[in-house]
């Protein structure tokens, strides 16, 4: 991808504020370009004698209509100009959350949140600094420079050559300083998105610091690090003390010389007083562009290094798409087919899966258990898609999952995750999450099955108790129960319970799951749990071990087997009677 190519789209789609903007800006040049003009007639006329009172208000009048016309002119083109540039970052942001969206899980394991943060702030806006005043100060230099120069060589040609002697310089200078004020600023953009991942990371981990009592541990790595960063703006501010004070030793130069011999020429007569002064103010006109080139390379140098850091993430490829997708498919039934299933997560690690077969009819309950790490959760993970299962591997309703469009998928199949998360919102806000339009009662019923309701009316607002960031207002528990309310209130086709009631005691996970699986007569329920005695009453148990399915069948089948599934319910059934909650 080119550097332009992901803001390309939206200069396309503005074009029309960027065109108005400029037209202002060339219409205030224009103004500003006639000042000196002006000035030059009135001053020779006062020094010839042949202008009276009425002829100096006039001009008075006419310099004070500029000045008013430059004010309302500049107005508008900074708000076609910057405020257009407002709205391409604020596009862009879209584009890039967007983006981040559709990427697969494999994405985010391997990107730090600080990083993708540094990304949607500090690299946007200076973005929107290049296409903001960059794009003005690069037309402004380049009108300026041009209708500056030819007033110049009107008024003395002589005295306009050597005035921009120095100017060469400037070039090299750019060339010199620009390449590296580049490497810089990325290095400075890196060392932000490493400071905020772990002022980020420090905070979610806040409780943790405090338990083990690390915060001057803590304290000192964020020290480290932003000590780092100083050091790199420290680098890069070096840059910019050498660069923009040598512009203006240069210009100073080229003014130096433009007082001594334009002087000489005015004392000599070669050059009118009137000449002169406005020679200076347009050689002033012409120092504004040679500044601006300064402050041009230096927004240019950082929004391309942004625009290069975006560009990177916008070229990653999601993995999990629609390409094999089959648009006809509207709505899933529950069938599941797990067929000759093998499975590692990369090329060089161990496999997960070695040509499983298991299988459950639409409308039933599958239970699947195993021992710690046997791949529970990533045949899960395989059957939402999560991550990309091999072809022809995974069926539903006889389609094979890469058929099923992920719309369909993801609205008809709800996982239940191990790891919940809550958003920083209201109890009923978090259990509408996948049906915003759910009514009270209907959040109410939900919580009911999900055995939350009466612990939520003993808080204090009740459902509309905000529930802090990740849920931490609620115990370990409740969170899993809201999480299920919230699942089921979506009412999927198929629902997937992955560890979901680890935090909850025997008695009130055996409750839930008897209730769902009343519930849900005719829909698929996949349910992953460590306590065997609440999964009885599955149509289907099939035992993970060794990469394998080690057993399959009901709960009699399986135990009248007497191999691994009985084996941990006899254990499990020990430890409930060691500890009090014996069925």
């Amino acid at each position: 991808m080119r550097t332009f190519d992901a803001v390309l789209p939206y200069l396309k789609k503005s074009y029309t504020r960027i065109l108005g903007g400029l037209v202002m800006l060339i219409l205030v040049d224009l103004v500003q370009l006639a000042v000196p003009k002006v000035m030059q007639y009135a001053i020779d006329h006062i020094q010839e004698r042949t202008i009276d009172q009425q002829g100096l208000l006039w001009i008075a009048l006419i310099i004070f209509a500029f000045a008013i016309a430059v004010m309302v002119l500049r107005f508008f083109w900074r708000i076609l100009i910057i405020g257009n540039s407002y709205n391409i970052e604020k596009s862009l942001r879209q584009d890039f959350y967007d983006h981040l969206l559709r990427l697969s899980q494999n994405f985010f394991n391997k990107s730090k949140t600080g990083d993708l943060m540094a990304y949607a702030t500090n690299d946007l806006n200076a973005v929107r600094q290049l296409f903001g005043m960059g794009l003005i100060s690069a037309m402004d230099i380049v009108l300026m420079t041009i209708a500056s120069f030819a007033f110049m060589v009107s008024i003395n040609p002589r005295l306009t050559l050597l005035a921009v002697l120095p100017m060469p310089v400037i070039s090299l200078t750019i060339l010199f300083f620009g390449k590296k004020m580049h490497r810089r600023f990325k290095a400075v953009q890196e060392c932000f998105a490493a400071l905020s991942g772990k002022v980020q990371e420090s905070i979610s981990g806040i409780r943790i610091v405090k338990a083990f009592c690390q915060e001057k541990t803590e304290l000192k790595k964020i020290d480290e690090i932003s000590q780092e960063f100083v050091n790199q703006n420290m680098s890069l501010a070096k840059i910019a003390g050498v660069f923009h004070p040598f512009m203006g030793f240069v210009i100073s130069i080229s003014m130096i010389i433009t007082i001594y011999f334009g002087g000489r020429a005015a004392i000599q007569g070669d050059i009118s007083i009137g000449g002169f002064i406005a020679f200076f103010q347009y050689l002033g006109m012409l120092v504004w562009p040679m500044i601006a080139i300064g402050w041009i390379v230096d927004m240019y140098q950082r929004g391309t290094a942004s625009l290069k850091r975006l560009n990177d993430i916008f070229e990653v490829k999601p993995e999990i798409d629609d390409t094999l997708a089959d648009m006809s498919i509207k709505q899933l039934e529950g069938e599941i087919l797990f067929q000759n299933l093998s499975f590692r997560y990369e090329e060089h690690l161990p496999l997960i899966f070695n040509d499983i077969t298991a299988g459950i009819e639409a409308g039933k309950t599958l239970a699947v258990v195993g021992p710690t790490g046997c791949g529970k959760t990533t045949l899960i993970e395989l059957l939402v898609r999560i991550y990309n299962p091999p072809h022809n591997s995974i069926y539903v309703d006889g389609y094979e999952l890469y058929k099923i469009p992920l719309s369909i998928l993801r609205r008809d199949m709800v996982l239940v995750p191990q790891d919940i998360f809550l958003f920083s919102e209201s109890i009923a806000d978090n259990i509408r999450l996948g049906k915003p339009d759910a009514s009270d009662e209907e959040v109410f019923e939900a919580a009911r099955i999900a055995q939350v309701y009466d612990e939520i009316m003993e808080f204090e607002h009740q459902f509309g108790t905000i529930v802090g960031e990740r849920g931490l207002t609620l115990s370990g528990g409740q969170k899993q129960r809201v999480a299920i309310a919230r699942a089921l209130l979506t009412n999927p086709r198929i629902l997937i319970l992955d560890d979901a009631l680890s935090a909850v005691d025997t008695k009130t996970e055996r409750h839930i799951l008897e209730r769902l699986i009343e519930i849900r007569k005719a829909k698929t329920t996949i349910i992953i749990a460590h306590r065997i005695s609440s999964l009885r009453h599955s149509d289907m148990i099939i035992v993970i071990n060794n990469s394998i399915i080690a057993e399959s069948g009901t709960h009699q089948d399986l135990l009248a087997k007497g191999g691994i599934y009985k084996d941990l319910y006899e254990k499990q059934k020990i430890r409930a009677r060691l500890e009090g909650e014996e069925e």
